[in-house]
This record gives C-alpha cells, sequence and structure tokens, in this order.
C-alpha cells in the first residue's frame, strides 16, 4: 500500500533513493522495483533486518531490474550518515509526526538531496487524525507515538523554509480512516470487536484484489476523509556565477 503517488513524483532507473524512516519498506520495496539504487535507513534494528531480507528475496526473485541496487540500514535521522547532495530522491513517509525536531530532520533531507532533487512526505492528515486523538489517548500517548498533527499549510510552511519548493499535494488513503476511528473507538489493542475485525477484512480485501469500485470510492473520498497529506517539493538548484565571480542577473 503506496502512500506516494509515484505518477506525481517520477522515478527515474538509476536514481539514488533515500527511504528515511522507511519502517516496514514498503515505498523502498517499490523504488527498488523501479530500478532505482535505494538505500532504506530506519532506527528500529528488527525492522532493518526484515527490509534487508525482503530486499534479498527480491533479487533472488528477479523482480527488481538489472542496475538496481538496495542497502537497508540503521540509523539516524538527525544525523545522516551520508555526504550532502548524496541523493536524488528522498522520502520520508509517517514519520515527522513521531520526531520532535521535524526541522533538524527537514534540515538534514535537504543536505543529502542532490539540487534538482525530489522529496516526497507523507504525515497523517489534520480532520481524521483529531478524530483518533479525540476518540483515543492512548492511539497517540505512547511511547514513539504521534507527538503532534499537521495542518496541511504549517507543513508547506516548513517544508518552504527548509529551502525546498513544493510543487503538489494531495490526500491518500480515505478507506483508512474510518479502520482507525473503530479502533481508537473500541480500543487500539482490541483486535476482536466485530466491527475492526470485519472492517479489516475490508481492506485487506482491497489491497489484495484492488477492485474497481473500492478504488473509485477511495478516489472520490480521499479529499474529504484522506487519511494521509502528501506533499511533493524540489530542491531549488543554487544561482549560477558569472565568469569574473558575481553573482549572475
Amino acid at each position: 500500500m503506496l502512500t506516494v503517488d509515484f505518477s506525481r513524483f517520477p522515478l527515474a532507473p538509476g536514481d539514488r533513493v533515500l527511504d528515511l524512516g522507511c519502517g516496514a519498506g514498503r515505498h523502498a520495496f517499490e523504488c527498488y522495483r523501479r530500478g532505482a539504487q535505494v538505500v532504506a535507513l530506519d532506527q528500529n534494528a528488527e525492522e532493518i533486518r526484515e527490509v534487508a531480507k525482503w530486499f534479498a528475496a527480491m533479487k533472488e526473485a528477479g523482480e527488481a531490474p538489472e542496475g538496481a541496487t538496495a542497502t537497508a540500514m540503521e540509523g539516524d535521522a538527525l544525523a545522516l550518515p551520508f555526504p550532502d547532495e548524496s541523493f536524488d530522491v528522498v522520502i520520508i513517509s509517517e514519520v515527522m509526526e513521531h520526531i520532535p525536531d521535524d526541522k533538524g530532520v527537514l534540515a538534514e533531507m535537504v543536505r543529502v538531496l542532490k539540487p534538482g532533487g525530489r522529496i516526497a512526505v507523507t504525515v497523517p492528515r489534520y480532520g481524521p487524525e483529531k478524530v483518533c486523538w479525540s476518540l483515543s489517548d492512548a492511539y497517540h500517548e505512547v511511547e514513539g507515538g504521534h507527538i503532534r498533527i499537521y495542518k496541511a499549510d504549517e507543513l508547506l510552511q516548513k517544508i518552504r523554509e527548509a529551502g525546498l519548493k513544493p510543487y503538489g499535494t494531495h490526500h491518500a488513503h480515505a478507506l483508512h480512516s474510518p479502520y482507525w476511528w473503530l479502533k481508537c473507538a473500541f480500543g487500539v489493542d482490541n483486535d476482536k470487536a466485530l466491527p475492526v475485525r470485519a472492517y479489516h477484512k475490508l481492506l485487506v480485501w482491497d489491497i489484495m484484489k484492488k477492485p474497481l469500485a473500492t478504488r473509485v470510492a477511495e478516489q472520490a473520498l480521499n479529499p474529504l476523509i484522506g487519511k494521509s497529506f502528501v506533499a511533493y517539493a524540489t530542491k531549488p538548484h543554487l544561482p549560477r556565477l558569472a565568469d569574473n565571480g558575481a553573482d549572475a542577473t
């Protein structure tokens, strides 16, 4: 289940991609399938081990084209172990709402992104997330949980202040918002509640089968109750200097 829409976020074979806070690796796997040179980084060592296993399995199965590479590594988003301007593409999906120093994370992403490079940022959308917080303290008051809810204009302003130029936004996963509202209403750790189990089966069926009816329904509902807000931006090129060393005009 991808949150980033690659029809709006172009990725070319050979692009060097950082999936920051990769989690289970869903975006990293898609970039690998598209021929990128992928680095999946997360602070969770257990998840990184699983991502590495899946990368190896994908290579063995021939799922990635020739020239694609994939590395999974443990690391700190606030101190990325890469030189400046190392990546063509950076993806950070459903991560920034967990990190107190979100401006520091943005600064590190900008540092390792090449001029002209592209970045995708996804966070829980304000409205649906506010409902979850209202229904359940346990949803967010946990170690490593969500510490803030972004409004779209607030996130875009932080992206601009980091030196990036936003070029597009959208919402995603509308069908998942009611599932999390049910989870929060019946208890976030209570997977036995009948409404929760029934809705989970619907989501699994939708993910596996991708029926036209639910695809159309989700596209229609995304602007209203999409669970995630997605923003795309580029890192501007530095102004060129004239031959005499003065700023070009």
